[in-house]
């Protein structure tokens, strides 16, 4: 036998060849043990959680309205929503922290404020238009309101005279005109920020996104001061659409810019490849990528024209006659005839105001809903 195969035992293990377990832990087993938390829910909600709500909702009405209207010396719609809501938030926070853990509760907090935020806008949004549609009803119901002007109609006269036809023709020239100034020179900006670049392109934009919050009274004050005081022109519709045109072209100009910087850079490079210069490049390839942002653009741009007042009070001047032409004669637009009405302070007139702003609201969203058709037609090849 062999010194190999004749191994003596030695004492630190058995002669088997097995391991002794060692008396000391090893690492493994020196580790602290992990606490296992509680797996949050996931998916719909549970009934506990339902009742949950409805518990914590309940009893934040019950006890603001203790609070709120019996023993506290306050009073109004809005305070009383206020106080419920922080109520409720207190109450489902600690119903929530009974059954669930900590992250649950802060989720379940988060997500109260992540829904409270957008109703309270829609509800805001909601209670304005339905006011002003409610207030305007028993004019709108007339015919006459949409096909007739204010000539020889005074104040107090019934709805079934006058009407906003001066108004509504007014409203349409005017933003017809200055869409035509602004749109072209906004998307010739952002393709010269976003296609050229360079330090003067970056002194453009710095200009723009200072204009973007220009007042609008100082864009009036502006064509006012040049066009009606200098060059002695009178009060037009074309006047009015200048100011509006100096509103909308650096929104224009800015949303356009952003979306043609977010066009892919491989489209331009395979347009580089096949041969095409800077400027097809951008006729044939940014520019019709880009049509759907284009098109928002422009809803932006309408959407701040449509609705200014102050600079058509020194620009358009005010008449109760139709006028088409916007080169001669003052032009009345629909945000001027609504602010003249409502601050008339005669009810019947006050009434044809908000009868104007349902209309002018209408106009707007058939002027969105255009600009998405036109965003959703496919390019031609």
């Amino acid at each position: 036998m062999t010194a190999l195969e004749s191994r003596p035992a030695t004492p630190d293990g058995p002669a088997d060849g097995t391991a002794r377990r060692s008396a000391q832990p090893t690492a493994e087993e020196r580790l602290p043990e992990v606490r296992r938390e509680t797996p949050r829910p996931t998916g719909s909600r549970h009934r506990d959680d339902v009742l949950t709500l409805v518990g914590a909702a309940l009893a934040a009405l019950a006890t603001t309205w203790v609070l709120y209207g019996q023993v506290l010396p306050f009073s109004g719609t809005i305070g009383f929503v206020v106080s419920a809501y922080l109520v409720f938030m207190a109450f489902y926070a600690g119903l929530t922290a009974l059954t669930r853990p900590w992250p649950v509760v802060l989720d379940r907090m988060m997500t109260t404020v992540v829904v409270a935020a957008p109703a309270i806008v829609g509800l805001a949004l909601a209670d304005m238009v339905l006011t002003t549609v409610f207030k305007g009803l028993t004019v709108l119901v007339h015919p006459n309101f949409y096909t007739h002007d204010m000539a020889g109609v005074r104040p107090t006269d019934p709805y079934d005279r006058g009407g906003i036809l001066h108004a509504i023709v007014g409203t349409l020239i005017e933003v017809a005109i200055s869409v035509s100034i602004a749109l072209p020179l906004g998307v010739t900006t952002a393709v010269y920020m976003s296609e050229v670049g360079g330090r003067g392109a970056r002194v453009v934009r710095t200009v723009v996104e200072a204009m973007t919050a220009l007042p609008s009274i100082v864009a009036g004050l502006f064509i006012y001061s040049v066009l009606i005081i200098r060059l002695h022109m009178q009060p037009s519709g074309l006047a009015a659409s200048l100011a509006l045109a100096v509103m909308g072209l650096p929104i224009m100009a800015r949303a356009s810019d952003v979306v043609l910087r977010v066009v892919p850079g491989g489209l331009r490079e395979a347009s580089y490849a096949l041969g095409a210069g800077r400027w097809q490049t951008v006729w044939r390839v940014v520019l019709p990528t880009a049509r759907p942002g284009l098109a928002t653009a422009l809803i932006l741009g309408i959407a701040r024209m449509v609705g200014e007042t102050s600079p058509l009070l020194l620009t358009s001047g005010a008449t109760n006659f139709l006028n088409t032409n916007p080169l001669h004669n003052p032009m009345t637009s629909l945000p001027l005839y609504v602010f003249t009405a409502v601050k008339s302070g005669e009810p019947t007139f006050e009434t044809r105001g908000y009868a104007a702003a349902t209309v002018l609201l209408l106009l707007v969203l058939m002027l969105f809903l255009l600009a998405r058709f036109v965003a959703k037609q496919r390019p031609s090849r």
